[in-house]
């Protein structure tokens, strides 16, 4: 039976330790050899675009490309997905010629209606309710820099009701972790997604907190997380979310608060100036590019688990 990777709960805590696992060597591979063995020869991944793309363009289609097989970029203009032809149509065509989709979309329903026609798995390569393909670099670069989940603090900063603040909480449930996010009221996570997250820390020891205090949010964070307050799709709003989100910017004396060893990440494009300043993303304890890296090490690991 195919497996679908839709949210990062679509992974148990054992799954994510295995990919993790997967992904580091695979990574080791690459270093040491120059390449990977081609564990996904004559393989095809179809990647569908609604959203324009660096880290997931870039990361799928090398991966995919090391891993011994091919990829094909789907843009807008290509298929007219749920316009031109109706997603079932698409889905059962490219499912009976390709070996696994990876969709980045602007709703999530669409992802959710791709997989229930498809018969390779899918792969939710970013939707407005989760981004569960970055959170697993995330939990990659953190297990490299902290060699452990369980217990770490980490404090994400802004737009809340955001898809990468929703999979870093749920995440953070399943692998014991205590999230913070510091947001103004209006702009905190769905319910729907809190209340899972919490459901799932209670089985594993994590918290889930919302506050609008940076200052108490921020205290002994070992990660120190934010995202564009302009997200594709809140272009009206952008005044509106400069001024508001401004106290919530992440700084150097915002960094002061955390933990001395506490990295910063973000998972880009980033705006410096506006969620950073150019000291914190550009200085030591900075982590973003380490992150973006590993975009490549954990897709080929999950590449490998889904289609094999």
């Amino acid at each position: 039976m195919k497996k679908d990777f839709l949210s990062i709960t679509d992974l148990s805590k054992n799954e994510i330790i295995y990919l993790i696992d997967l992904a580091t060597n695979l990574k080791e591979e690459l270093i040491s050899n120059g390449g990977n063995i081609p564990y996904l020869k004559n393989k095809t991944l179809t990647m569908i675009f609604e959203k324009p793309s660096l880290r997931t363009r870039v990361s799928f289609e090398t991966a995919m490309t090391q891993l011994g097989g091919h990829a094909i970029n789907l843009s807008p203009a290509d298929i007219g997905i749920g316009e031109r032809e109706s997603v079932m149509d698409v889905a059962k065509v490219i499912s009976s010629m390709t070996s696994i989709i990876m969709a980045r979309v602007f709703r999530h329903s669409l992802v959710k209606e791709l997989a229930k026609h498809s018969s390779v798995p899918v792969i939710n390569g970013l939707s407005d309710l989760e981004h569960p393909c970055q959170i697993l670099a995330d939990l990659l670069t953190i297990y490299e820099c902290k060699k452990k989940f369980h217990g770490l603090k980490i404090t994400y900063f802004g737009d809340s009701e955001n898809n990468i603040s929703h999979s870093l909480a749920l995440a953070s449930g399943i692998l014991g972790m205590n999230f913070t996010t510091a947001s103004p009221k209006g702009y905190w996570m769905k319910k729907n997604i809190v209340k899972k997250a919490k459901e799932l820390a209670e089985k594993t020891g994590g918290q889930i907190i919302e506050t609008d205090d940076p200052k108490l949010a921020v205290t002994d964070a070992d990660i120190i997380y934010t995202d564009t307050w302009v997200s594709m799709g809140d272009e009206k709003e952008k005044e509106k979310r400069l001024k508001i989100f401004q106290q919530y910017q992440v700084t150097s004396k915002l960094m002061s608060f955390a933990k001395k060893d506490a990295i910063f990440m973000h998972d880009m494009p980033a705006y410096r100036g506006n969620e950073v300043s150019s000291e914190v993303i550009d200085g030591k304890q900075s982590v973003v590019f380490q992150q973006a890296e590993n975009r490549l090490h954990s897709q080929k690991a999950l590449l490998i688990y889904l289609i094999k």
